[in-house]
């Protein structure tokens, strides 16, 4: 594969490589591949079959899920990095990370760090670590680049090197509850500065992030974010769940893989990024898509005292009424720039 102009922005860079990955793959043959696969994930073929048969079924897979897995992450990882402000990890380890989506999205929110971040990825499945590895070496980014590659059963069994990030991402859905349970801790035990976690956004989903969440916490980690607090959730478990919600663009290779018309999906997700250092959590985290009405605008909160509340930001609010009309769904509130309403 050739490298892609890693002068673009790193989603493009990504996009690039991804077509590239798939030259010359008959497009029935991709579809065929992630329609087999998403029905495995759907629970619909038989569990003794292979998940990712060989090349041809990661690269159709990496080139349908990467793109949203990666702007789920990077999503995460901007309200973390929020949170701790100028703290930059040296190392990370990537579990579960196939193809290297969550590794993509650490190499473009720390590309600016003067050394680059060292990542190691680890699977289980060695045709998503090759395709992944090759993605890296197109990028043109120095952290992926030289990135570990690394074959790694997913489990209780798995010990991890020390490293200032770990991330698992869409990885929790995949273990028995006593393996999850175990990751978990093995990862924040391993992790000397931070621990992300990303899950669909669906209620199995948020319940596998609050169930991490209290294990983090357990583990003497504190919650960066989304949470403003390290309390219990307030939602009362079954009533709700709490989630996001990442914008994609569809570029003509998605399309192309899975039809649909419009020019992007929007993925939904939950997370938990938690910290062994003291981090500096929003006062609040707006929770649902903020409702403009006439002259006002209606924010659903989590917020600092461990609540959930509506506020109501109007025209007399002045400069915040101007931010809440830009806020977006998953935001910290208020904005930096702006003071809360008396």
């Amino acid at each position: 594969m050739n490298p892609v102009n890693h002068s673009l922005p790193v989603p493009d860079v990504l996009r690039s490589a991804l077509a590239g990955l798939l030259d010359g793959l008959p497009p029935s043959q991709a579809t065929g591949a992630v329609d087999r696969l998403i029905g495995h994930y759907r629970g619909v073929v038989p569990t003794h079959a292979p998940v990712l048969r060989d090349r041809s079924d990661v690269a159709a897979y990496a080139a349908y899920r990467m793109p949203a897995t990666f702007e789920a992450v990077r999503s995460a990882l901007d309200a973390f990095r929020d949170a701790s402000r100028s703290w930059t990890p040296a190392t990370h380890t990537d579990i579960g990370g196939g193809t290297g989506s969550a590794s993509w999205a650490v190499a473009e929110a720390w590309e600016d760090a003067d050394t680059p971040v060292a990542t190691t990825v680890l699977d289980w499945a060695e045709p998503a670590l090759a395709v992944g590895r090759e993605l890296a070496e197109a990028s043109g980014l120095p952290g992926l680049r030289t990135a570990r590659w690394e074959r790694a059963r997913i489990g209780s069994a798995l010990t991890l090197e020390r490293a200032d990030l770990v991330t698992v991402s869409y990885v929790l859905n995949e273990l028995t509850p006593d393996d999850r349970r175990t990751l978990i801790d093995t990862a924040a035990a391993a992790a000397t500065g931070a621990v992300v976690i990303v899950e669909p956004g669906t209620p199995d989903g948020y319940a596998r992030i609050i169930e991490a969440r209290d294990r983090l916490i357990a583990a003497g980690l504190r919650v960066a974010a989304p949470c403003p607090h390290s309390a219990a959730c307030p939602i009362e478990p079954g009533t709700d769940w709490c989630h996001f919600s990442a914008r994609v663009s569809r570029s003509s290779l998605h399309r192309q893989i899975k039809g649909g018309s419009l020019a992007y999906e929007d993925e939904k997700f939950s997370y938990v990024a938690a910290t062994r250092f003291t981090p500096e959590p929003a006062p609040a985290r707006i929770v649902r898509r903020p409702q403009i009405r006439k002259g006002q605008v209606l924010l659903d909160l989590c917020t600092a005292e461990e609540q959930l509340r509506r506020e109501t930001v109007s025209k007399r609010h002045g400069t915040l009424y101007r931010a809440a009309r830009d806020a977006e769904w998953g935001d910290p509130w208020p904005p930096h720039s702006a003071q809360s309403p008396s």
